[in-house]
């Protein structure tokens, strides 16, 4: 990951769902680039002992903060006094997010309100509270979302959370409508497959699904590193990006793209170049 992405170096980040796959990678890519991490997950969930090898060799100025993002009644408060105890921050990057595994008639009351509270209102209190401090201080920001290709397309079994991730996508799109007069951008990544142990309690046959889905994915049938998704992020945070806003990054690897899963009944590739054909 490169150290030159402008606009970085010396920016505060806040990032939530720190200690997952994804948020490790983030934590990582913003550290080399210069930035300053105020980094966010459960409480009592401890910084992980790969992250803390990886920010310390960086020489990473950083945070480690508890909280409960399911406790919405909490988060004005905690944006306030961590704003206030540590500094302000220009890019928030809504990160964290819970999936449970589940036909439509087996998801509680309470699984999908914990979907909810986590994937959708969360980020909307973090961003909103954020948002009015960058607004009363005059500072422009990024705020990103990590949302997925279930907020652009159903899957079966995840009801709730491709509920709450369409939720975030629209909500992304109406924050950056708001909040474009004050120079404040709002985007989301949507990451598809990603070798992570979030998938880890589906309950599936995993063998047999991934390779099934490795089948459906263009891009050399793999899912992506968790640093793949960090580069797409890090861009959205960096003044590259200071004139998009109210967009979905998708970073799936060409799932989406994949109408028809055709590609296997086609006739074999026939390499021209290597039989002389112009």
């Amino acid at each position: 990951m490169s150290a030159g992405l402008p606009g970085l170096a010396g920016t505060g980040v806040l990032l939530t769902g720190a200690a997952g796959g994804i948020g490790q990678a983030l934590a990582v890519a913003f550290a080399t680039a210069g930035a300053r991490l105020l980094l966010v997950d459960r409480p009592g969930t401890a910084e992980p002992a790969a992250l803390t090898a990886a920010l310390d060799g960086l020489g990473a100025d950083r945070v480690w903060l508890g909280q409960d993002l399911a406790r919405t009644d909490e988060l004005a408060g905690f944006v306030d006094e961590t704003w206030d105890r540590y500094g302000p921050w220009e890019v928030l990057v809504n990160n964290a997010g819970i999936a449970q595994m589940a036909r439509f008639n087996e998801v509680s009351v309470a699984a999908w309100r914990e979907a909810m509270a986590v994937d959708l209102d969360a980020p909307f209190v973090l961003s909103a509270r954020t948002a009015e401090h960058l607004v009363h201080e005059g500072r422009s920001g990024r705020i990103i979302m990590i949302s997925s290709k279930n907020g652009l397309q159903a899957e079966p079994g995840l009801v709730a959370y491709n509920a709450a991730k369409g939720g975030l996508e629209l909500m992304a799109r109406s924050l950056a409508v708001e909040l474009g007069a004050f120079g404040i951008t709002v985007n989301t990544v949507c990451p598809g497959m990603v070798h992570t142990p979030f998938a880890g309690d589906f309950g599936l046959d995993w063998p047999r699904f991934e390779a099934y889905y490795r089948e459906h994915i263009p891009l050399e049938h793999r899912f992506a590193r968790p640093a793949e998704i960090a580069g797409p992020v890090l861009f959205l945070a960096s003044s590259l990006a200071s004139y998009v806003t109210g967009h979905a990054l998708v970073v799936d690897g060409g799932v989406l793209a994949n109408q028809v899963p055709r590609a296997q009944f086609l006739p074999a590739y026939h390499d021209r170049l290597a039989e002389g054909a112009p």
